[in-house]
């Protein structure tokens, strides 16, 4: 009844990977409020934007949600904070990614089917996820001889081919535009509750503040919250509009008839104009520094290294301290070792880590 990339996104709905996002940071730890995004709401969020665009454009919108649900699985607890303190612990055995750990849960870690590890999905769905911003080396990289491909990903394309040098298929591209117009507008509203800023400092961000100045013109005297939203839909629809009319310029341009001729493009067919991605840069600038380097977020950033940082230690200094099912696990080279204690600690949600932490540094807490 289902086709392949239904059978995907279903796969990865009803993974244990998928369910821990509901307690993995976005921007804000999760007991610092009930209503701001994780990376549950935000993988959601893109799945929805990335399955319209797909739709307006004839793609397959079932491969455009698959990778949209699955592009954040491999994510840490304390979101990019905690990712930045174990890449830092990982350097030693080779550092870590959660682009590269999101493909050892799809094929490795996953242990949930009684044929296979992992959740088996179509080369399409992983060559899309692996790749969703972009080939991972090559002349298109932008990357190749500075960063190596992360381990776990070149260890796969030797068995199995990712074409890691290519442009993904127009879903997964789709997908990594859905994935920047998703965070951007809903760190934009998260910001703007938490009181990390106000809707007067948008006035001079390019499309965010015309399109506030126009809802509250439009609608006199509407409480802050219906403006919030209301001017933040609207952002969404102008960015999804700009996407869908640009890629349609890019397709009948270049003139590809085929998803491989997609991929050997040498450019993306997915993308903003150059004034809504300019746009589109301008509004990350606000965020990173009224929002991401404000001193509360950072407040708890550090706390997050910290318990990172101190869990990977312990943990690669005494094996024996982590759970049977992950301690049988242990006992090969250190960089084996190192490896098992990052896949279990990058499993963790916010919640977990922080418990975690409590037994084993609090004398008193039980274990």
């Amino acid at each position: 009844m289902r086709s392949p990339f239904q059978r995907d996104r279903d796969r990865i709905i009803h993974s244990t990977a998928f369910r821990r996002l509901k307690h993995k940071t976005q921007v804000f730890v999760y007991h610092e409020g009930d209503h701001y995004r994780t990376r549950l709401t935000h993988s959601l969020e893109v799945a929805q934007i990335a399955r319209t665009i797909a739709r307006a454009l004839g793609l397959d919108e079932d491969l455009a949600e698959a990778v949209g649900l699955a592009h954040d699985l491999g994510h840490t607890p304390f979101g990019h904070a905690g990712e930045e303190a174990l890449n830092a612990e990982m350097q030693p055995f080779g550092g870590f990614s959660h682009n590269d750990q999101t493909l050892r849960i799809l094929t490795r870690l996953e242990r949930r089917y009684a044929e296979f590890d992992g959740l088996n999905l179509t080369w399409e769905s992983l060559e899309g996820t692996v790749k969703h911003n972009g080939p991972l080396c090559g002349p298109f990289s932008g990357v190749c001889g500075e960063r190596p491909v992360p381990s776990s990903i070149a260890e796969y394309d030797l068995r199995h081919k990712l074409e890691l040098d290519s442009f993904p298929g127009p879903e997964a591209q789709v997908a990594a535009l859905a994935d920047d117009i998703a965070y951007n507008n809903h760190d934009l509203d998260d910001g703007l509750r938490a009181g990390l800023f106000a809707v007067a400092d948008l006035a001079e961000v390019p499309l965010v503040g015309p399109m506030f100045d126009e809802v509250a013109r439009r609608y006199p005297g509407i409480d802050e919250s219906r403006l919030i939203h209301e001017a933040i839909r609207r952002v969404i629809d102008r960015m999804v509009r700009d996407v869908v009319d640009q890629t349609r310029r890019r397709l009948a341009e270049s003139g590809v008839g085929s998803v491989d001729e997609v991929r050997r493009l040498g450019i993306p067919v997915a993308a903003f104009s150059d004034e809504m991605r300019e746009h589109d840069r301008a509004l990350k600038r606000f965020l990173f520094e009224r929002m991401y380097r404000h001193y509360r977020v950072n407040r708890m950033s550090s706390k997050a290294r910290r318990v990172v940082r101190e869990l990977f230690q312990l943990f690669l200094a005494e094996p024996e301290c982590l759970p049977g099912e992950w301690r049988a696990l242990t006992g090969g080279s250190p960089p084996e070792t190192a490896r098992i204690v990052a896949d279990y600690l990058a499993g963790m949600t916010d919640r977990f880590a922080l418990d975690e932490h409590r037994r084993l540094f609090d004398t008193y807490a039980p274990v």
